[in-house]
């Protein structure tokens, strides 16, 4: 579900998390910076779904650096831990709403909410390639919430990821690959694929959801700056549904999804003072 945030901002964050600036080791960068961006998206309506959801987004670019609360390039979190190999922090991610009147396989059930994850990811450092180039791995444990009608909690994923990063001279351009595998519980996956006999038809039976695999995630993200307060951006993300666990559910119509998109971010104020010492050593494990 998750460049694995919150409504109309979950979203957005993805993207600018995607694509703020790297750095080279020996750059101090600014505790914070404000700034605006715009995004044009499109991604499957669900894991599995044969409909599309595209949009045009405007966002708050906020940065923020300190000891404890960050929100960067990874996204809103709270570090608990930090040693030179290893980093664990409580972090969200999240996913954009979705019609059921616009998806045909869902007519007449109710809407998807918007969703939002939080939880600890534990982020380790497995190389350095040198000229800004490392490999990483990730290990997000996330609670899943619905904001639809209120609050309601729709269960729990993991995504363990294998990441390759690059970066040119001063942050002027980015490039990421990623693989993940995408893990749920059986309350996700029952938001999901779970048919209730109330909603079932004759195109549409019953069905009752499990466990397990979700997708097999491929995704590509890159960035590049054209002056010192603008920044293009980019992702493109490929998804795998052969072998998922509810595969045999009638709301799961396709073995594979490709999500994409495109944007700009402008930085109008950053602070004078910068973030302390080891804050920006390592740009790849902030």
């Amino acid at each position: 579900m998750s460049p694995l945030l919150k409504a109309a901002c979950c979203g957005c964050l993805i993207l600018s998390s995607a694509a703020s600036a790297q750095t080279s080791p020996e750059r101090k960068l600014p505790l914070w910076e404000i700034g605006v961006g715009a995004a044009a998206i499109s991604t499957p309506s669900y894991p599995g779904s044969d409909e599309r959801e595209s949009r045009l987004l405007v966002f708050p670019n906020i940065v923020y650096r300190g000891e404890i609360l960050r929100a960067d390039r990874s996204g809103v979190n709270a570090r608990v831990f930090r040693s030179d190999r290893a980093e664990l922090d409580i972090g969200f991610a999240g996913a954009l709403p979705s019609d059921s009147d616009d998806v045909d396989e869902r007519a007449g059930m109710p809407d998807l909410g918007p969703l939002v994850e939080f939880g600890p990811r534990l982020k380790l450092r497995l190389l350095e390639l040198g000229n800004n180039r490392r490999l990483r791995a990730e290990f997000p444990l996330r609670a899943v919430i619905e904001a639809r009608g209120g609050l309601h909690h729709r269960g729990a994923t993991f995504e363990p990821r294998l990441a390759y990063e690059m970066a040119g001279e001063r942050g002027l351009w980015t490039l990421e690959t990623n693989l993940s595998v995408v893990l749920g519980d059986r309350r996700i996956n029952r938001h999901f694929y779970e048919v209730a006999p109330q909603y079932a038809t004759a195109l549409r039976p019953a069905y009752l959801a499990d466990s397990g695999l979700m997708a097999t995630r491929l995704g590509l993200f890159g960035s590049r700056r054209i002056d010192e307060d603008l920044r293009v951006f980019g992702y493109l993300r490929f998804e795998s549904y052969k072998g998922a666990a509810n595969r045999d559910s009638p709301l799961h119509v396709k073995d594979s999804g490709v999500s994409g998109g495109i944007g700009v971010m402008w930085t109008f104020k950053r602070s004078i003072r910068r973030a302390s010492g080891a804050e920006t050593v390592d740009p790849a494990i902030q």
